[in-house]
């Protein structure tokens, strides 16, 4: 039963505003975490208004809980501060214990959890009994305790000075000074809001399901931009660095373009199927603006098959003239969609969870709220300027300073001072070097496009630290096997992602293919294999560790939440009419069980139409491809996608499958590039195209968008964009100068179409067989070592010092040594500052500037220098207007503007070249 939700209103108009909130009687009722809008913005709400039996000085403290003590006028309190304070005020304290009790349960060992509001709950649980009169058994709560918990709710409460440390109270309300109050304040935000300060920050803790979502203006705006970003990113993708219309800049185009169709269309009605369709439900609504988004986000990003699409067709590199526009539209559509099919499946494993944070999508969120939600004026450490003002303040000057690190002045961008000092020492451009050294430079650059390139405002920062200790340990291990000339490395570039003749010059691919495109014995015997140079060989050990390591230390670490989820997945199979929030109690997912859901079959029958186009792809073509490794991409992927997905889901960190499908493929299909490539892009975009939906899934978790909804504005925008690519790709294999050249003046080296095509030549020309046999033999260890060191990460997990095993995430260790090749720590470095300032300092010193300004500042930010590099390109860069004076040139003078070896095979080497003899090629 719905029941209006108020206390002593102050008068009338209070009350029928008060009525927008509903109230029911229990908390995982979809409707008790409902609104009217409308109703709550309808008068000015005080604060008197609201929350009849707290005290003002109680609803001042649950406003300074909620970070919102500086708000200016108290007769004008935010809906979010209405709506909490009346659920808090609903919860009895036998509730909120209940509530707290689940809480220290489910998060024990969570790292986005802060130690002290864990305390905090431990301690308010703790007090319950003596409280309340009553005695309770409450499951594990601490290590220090949870032996004996029982008789700690017997004993007698110890006093607040002797039962809390120092660093126990971080803030205020750490200290308990109202039991009362606090346990359902603190129970009030979990059950009706989030545990996580980052999600409350940016999300709303109410729905109101009356606000107009699917309408006509969406797709039609989405259409536009999903076409508009897709030219721009796959025409920027082989830039180094990459330059990528994001999701916060398409958010600045697309609300004024809603905006605008919300005054000029005719308000049309038209009924299609008995559902009426409404042309222009009026103003532009916050969920349009999300599904807009979300349209665009699924695909606005360069698909990664492009890779594959480019080294095929590029004369530089494979050369295949035969893959045509119907060959290009198979592969693109099998392998964008066949990610859907698995996203499904993967919906109870980071999505439905709340621990599944997924914090890199979290500025998406908040631009979107700051765009279309009114906001009260607040004073907070002295800024008053809202966040919607702030956005375009950041994003304006941020696209006025890109002109000078990325035009005017490129020394800004690639400061790498320290080989100005003496730019003909080779050792010091190779240790510090920014263009083709290994970094380590302590002011690597003043451009944010690389300071951010770790996209360090969004990812937390114990994340960072744990890949940091990654990097340098990778960079260490590269200067061992260069400096000891290790499988011949001294005689190659330190970091290069390119491959090399046993001479050092670069790898000709056709030197030893036949006509076919495959492996050619004799011409091999004659040219030489491939080599790697330090650090390729060292990332590429990283990965081959990573794999086994990540896979069972995530399995065996989240058990409980893998295996509740597999439970859920099974029970939905044989009950179809079950549905797939069943479980999931926290308020998101409670919310959204009121929406009708996508069942898992849909998300199947989109999987099985992929794996037909990826079938005619290789049968229609002289693809070289078994239809088996369609089959084999798919299971990889089935097996794997869980551990990977939450740990991206969780840290911000992500990698993908590239590497071990290439090389299983390698050992399954030897001497076949081309088999290779079409498997690893099938293999990798699943994963990618599968974590893309799932976080689109989630921002529409987190924003009340409805799940059919989300699904056909999504199916539309992956076509859209498949055709758009391709047609930009054409144009760039043409139409740009020296496209992938290293010298390329305006910056389209290929980074990662040459990683691409050299992993293709050395695991699926050359093939896994003679690398591990002949060249590296050291590298199919790493296997057994990321699978050994799985033994002590986990036992210290789980019986080390807590404030260290919290924090403690190895996966993210090893994968910090993989950021090699062609990048480097300069490229990092300027990261680990802005994540020590923003992601620590200031979301732990000054909490509430940091949840109304953190995202905002870094969708500005991110968006100012997407449009503005655009912009600069087509001014001054695509018809060469280049200013040629010592701050664009210093950069590329010395030894670190040329990839050259330590050695010289000619002069060092025996008979003038370096590696196996001829005649004894592995």
């Amino acid at each position: 039963m719905k029941s209006s939700c108020f206390l002593m209103p102050s008068s009338p108009n209070t009350k029928n505003i008060l009525a927008g909130i509903t109230s029911n009687s229990s908390r995982f009722d979809p409707a008790d975490h409902e609104v009217n809008l409308h109703a709550l913005l309808s008068h000015d709400v005080a604060l008197e208004d609201v929350g009849g039996t707290f005290t003002t000085d109680q609803k001042l403290f649950i406003l300074k809980r909620m970070s919102m003590d500086g708000l200016i006028d108290l007769d004008k309190i935010p809906p979010s501060a209405t709506f909490l304070i009346e659920k808090m005020q609903e919860l009895s304290e036998e509730e909120a214990v209940e509530i707290l009790k689940e809480f220290l349960n489910d998060f024990k060992d969570d790292v986005n959890i802060s130690d002290s509001d864990y305390k905090l709950a431990e301690r308010l649980v703790k007090q319950a009994h003596y409280k309340l009169g009553v005695q309770s058994k409450v499951e594990q709560i601490s290590d220090d305790n949870e032996k004996n918990l029982g008789q700690l709710l017997v004993v007698e409460v110890p006093s607040q000075e002797d039962s809390l440390k120092d660093d126990d109270i971080r803030l205020f309300y750490h200290n308990i000074t109202d039991w009362s109050l606090q346990v359902k304040v603190e129970a009030g935000l979990i059950a009706y809001h989030s545990p996580y300060t980052e999600v409350r920050s940016v999300t709303d803790p109410y729905d109101d399901p009356s606000i107009a979502c699917e309408t006509p203006r969406v797709y039609l705006v989405g259409i536009i931009w999903t076409a508009i970003g897709s030219v721009i990113n796959q025409f920027f993708k082989e830039r180094y660095p990459s330059i990528f219309f994001g999701s916060s800049i398409a958010q600045v185009f697309i609300y004024p373009s809603g905006v605008l169709l919300s005054l000029i269309l005719p308000h049309w009605k038209f009924t299609i199927w008995n559902n009426t369709i409404d042309l222009n439900p009026g103003p532009w609504t916050s969920k349009e603006q999300m599904l807009a988004t979300l349209f665009y986000t699924v695909s606005g990003a360069s698909p990664y098959v492009a890779l594959n699409i480019l080294v095929q067709k590029s004369p530089l590199f494979y050369d295949n003239q035969w893959a045509t526009f119907g060959y290009q539209v198979l592969l693109t559509l099998s392998t964008q969609f066949v990610g859907f099919g698995l996203a499904g499946v993967m919906r109870r494993f980071v999505v439905y969870p709340v621990q599944a944070v997924w914090p890199t999508m979290l500025p998406t969120v908040a631009l979107n709220k700051a765009l279309t939600s009114a906001e009260p004026r607040e004073i907070i450490n002295g800024w008053t300027i809202s966040k919607y003002n702030f956005f375009f303040f950041t994003f304006g000057a941020s696209f006025l300073y890109f002109w000078f690190p990325n035009y005017l002045a490129q020394f800004l961008s690639t400061f790498n001072w320290m080989t100005w000092i003496k730019p003909d020492n080779y050792n010091l451009a190779m240790i510090t070097g920014s263009v083709n050294g290994l970094g380590l430079n302590p002011i690597p650059s003043f451009d944010w496009n690389v300071l951010n390139n770790l996209n360090a405002l969004a990812i937390p920062f114990y994340s960072v630290v744990n890949q940091a200790i990654g990097w340098f340990l990778g960079f260490f291990i590269i200067i061992a096997v260069f400096y000891s000339n290790s499988h011949w490395s001294a005689y190659l570039p330190i970091n290069s992602n390119r491959i090399f003749t046993n001479t050092g010059k670069r790898y000709n691919i056709k030197a030893i293919l036949n006509e076919k495109g495959l492996f050619d014995q004799e011409k091999y015997n004659t040219y030489g294999p491939p080599y790697y140079s330090a650090a390729n060989l060292v990332t590429y050990g990283a990965f081959f560790a990573l794999y086994p390591f990540a896979f069972v230390y995530e399995l065996t670490t989240n058990w409980r939440g893998n295996w509740f989820a597999v439970k859920g997945f099974i029970h939905a199979l044989r009950n179809l009419n079950r549905s797939n929030y069943d479980g999931y109690n926290d308020p998101f997912s409670r919310s959204m069980s009121k929406y009708r859901e996508v069942p898992d079959w849909v998300f199947l029958v989109v999987l099985v139409i992929s794996i037909v186009l990826g079938i005619l792809c290789v049968k229609l073509y002289p693809a070289e491809t078994p239809v088996w490794g369609i089959f084999f991409a798919i299971v990889i992927n089935f097996v794997f996608l869980i551990p990977l997905a939450a740990i991206y889901a969780r840290t911000g960190y992500s990698f993908g499958l590239n590497v071990l499908v290439e090389l299983i493929v390698g050992y399954a299909i030897p001497g076949n590039g081309l088999a290779l490539m079409f498997i690893k892009a099938l293999g990798t975009n699943i994963e990618n195209q599968a974590e893309n939906y799932i976080t689109n899934q989630k921002m529409a978790h987190y924003t009340s968008i409805p799940p059919w909804a989300l699904f056909r504005c999504q199916m539309v925008s992956v076509l859209i964009n498949c055709f758009v690519f391709l047609g930009i790709l054409s144009f760039q294999l043409t139409g740009i100068k020296d496209y992938c050249e290293p010298f390329n003046k305006e910056k389209f080296t290929c980074p990662g179409s040459n990683t691409f095509f050299s992993s293709s030549v050395l695991w699926g020309v050359i093939g896994p067989k003679r690398v591990f046999d002949g060249l590296y033999p050291i590298l199919k260890y790493c296997f057994l070592i990321g699978f050994l060191l799985t033994i002590p990460a986990i036992a210290f997990k789980w019986y080390g010092p807590r404030k260290l095993t919290k924090y403690f995430q190895p996966t993210l260790i090893i994968g910090g040594i993989i950021i090699y090749a062609p990048y480097n720590l300069s490229y990092y470095t300027g990261g680990l500052y802005l994540s020590a300032i923003f992601m620590w300092y200031l979301r732990t010193r000054k909490t509430a500037w940091w949840e109304k300004y953190n995202y905002i500042f870094s969708a500005g930010m991110a968006a100012g220098i997407a449009f503005s590099g655009i912009i600069i390109f087509f001014a001054v860069q695509y018809h060469d207007k280049s200013i040629n004076w010592w701050g664009n040139t210093v950069m590329y003078e010395g030894y670190d503007g040329v990839a050259i070896g330590r050695l010289n095979a000619t002069l060092s080497a025996p008979d003038g070249y370096f590696g196996p003899r001829k005649g004894h090629f592995p």
